[in-house]
């Protein structure tokens, strides 16, 4: 029998071409990560600044817990909504750390916040629909969205709203182009910056009341050093809210993550992590149980993300990198580069190859102002910051 073919798109040079949704934009720190490895393969000493992955290991409880898993010698499929055990400890935690109810069968473990972020927008939104995003921001949210048929809309901020959406900006959008979604993160990747409370309480409000789905990124909360951060969930049980264990908890390899849904879209998530991936990880789930047990050990590393956010606030401007946003919390440091190119991207390129030091350009999460700016992250260890701060004063000064 032959074979049907796709008719080759125009350009492709191939009968058998990509499909049109895989032609999203690259993640960019991904590609300076993978740069910066093939630099120290070739024997340059490289310091890391581009990725947002802690510098310490797990915690020592989940390192103990994973042993005894393995040493049970038997690791499964679960259910697809992840361990019934973790599922609680999270619906605990919602109560021990902003006094929250959350229903355990409300709670939805995933491969990472990634697989988390796929599970909410496939659940949520039909393709075609239009979600709302800030800008700058975290670029997989854009390369997601678009992959699965959604339409993005930008919502470029500003410093006199602290780089936040605000209700008014909202329903400014909405009725250009009528929304189905918006994604809000506070902390905020690049920038660190975070809503007040009542500014996160108001515009949840002002999306619902406009009959938008409201999508809250929390997996920079436990890292904060200015203010405090407010779980979505406090003002409405009808958002749903990622978060992950990879930031605060350390546990970017295990991927390991979680969804709270609201009640009508539970079952919809399960039907769809049965036939996605089937269930999270067992080993990386028996192992995240034990994390909320870890937080003395935790808030040790923490103390030195604050080392090193002091560190690099101090010695950023004075290399010339005058212009930054608010860092309350997360581990970055988005700062203009202004001063010396207009180009973040072959800065990146020029300061790695040059001075060792990988960072992520500011296109990768705002295509039409982060020529200007760069993003450093000081998730690393403190003598690395201090040495990558010197690499830069001998190369700029």
């Amino acid at each position: 029998m032959t074979p049907v073919r796709k008719p080759a798109r125009e350009g492709a040079g191939s009968a058998f071409a990509p499909s049109r949704r895989s032609a999203v934009a690259p993640f960019v720190a991904m590609d300076v990560m993978r740069a910066a490895l093939e630099a120290e393969a070739a024997g340059q000493l490289v310091i890391h600044m581009e990725v947002g992955q802690p510098g310490a290991p797990a915690p020592k409880p989940v390192l103990a817990a994973a042993a005894e898993a393995v040493r049970d010698g038997r690791l499964g499929y679960t259910e697809a909504l992840g361990l019934r055990a973790l599922r609680a400890r999270i619906a605990r935690h919602y109560a021990d750390a902003y006094g929250v109810e959350v229903d355990a069968r409300r709670v939805a473990v995933t491969t990472g916040s990634s697989a988390g972020f796929n599970l909410a927008f496939l659940a949520a939104f039909d393709a075609g629909d239009r979600v709302a995003l800030a800008a700058p921001g975290y670029p997989a949210y854009r390369n997601i969205l678009s992959a699965l048929g959604l339409e993005v809309v930008e919502v470029p901020t500003t410093m006199e709203t602290r780089h936040a959406i605000t209700p008014e900006m909202l329903a400014r959008v909405h009725a250009a182009t009528p929304l189905a979604g918006l994604l809000v993160a506070s902390p905020a990747n690049p920038s660190g910056t975070m809503m007040t409370p009542a500014a996160l309480g108001a515009l949840v409000g002002a999306a619902e009341g406009m009959g938008i789905r409201f999508v809250s990124d929390e997996i920079y909360h436990g890292l904060v050093y200015e203010g405090a951060a407010e779980t979505a969930l406090h003002f409405s049980d009808s958002a749903i809210v990622v978060n992950s264990f990879s930031k605060y908890y350390c546990m970017t390899g295990w991927r390991i993550g979680w969804l709270v849904l609201p009640e009508d879209l539970a079952r919809p998530v399960e039907r769809l992590a049965q036939s996605l991936y089937i269930s999270p990880p067992d080993l990386s789930q028996r192992a995240a149980i034990a994390a909320f047990d870890a937080r003395e050990e935790l808030e040790a590393v923490k103390a030195g993300y604050a080392a090193n956010r002091a560190l690099l606030l101090d010695r950023l401007p004075a290399l010339g990198f005058e212009d930054h946003f608010p860092v309350d919390g997360a581990f970055y440091v988005y700062a203009s580069v202004r001063r010396f190119a207009n180009d973040s991207s072959a800065f990146a390129g020029r300061m790695l190859a040059e001075a060792g030091v990988a960072a992520t350009p500011g296109v990768d999460f705002d295509r039409e102002r982060g020529h200007g700016f760069m993003r450093f992250s000081f998730a690393g260890r403190h003598e690395d910051m201090v040495e990558a701060a010197e690499r830069l004063a001998r190369w700029l000064i």
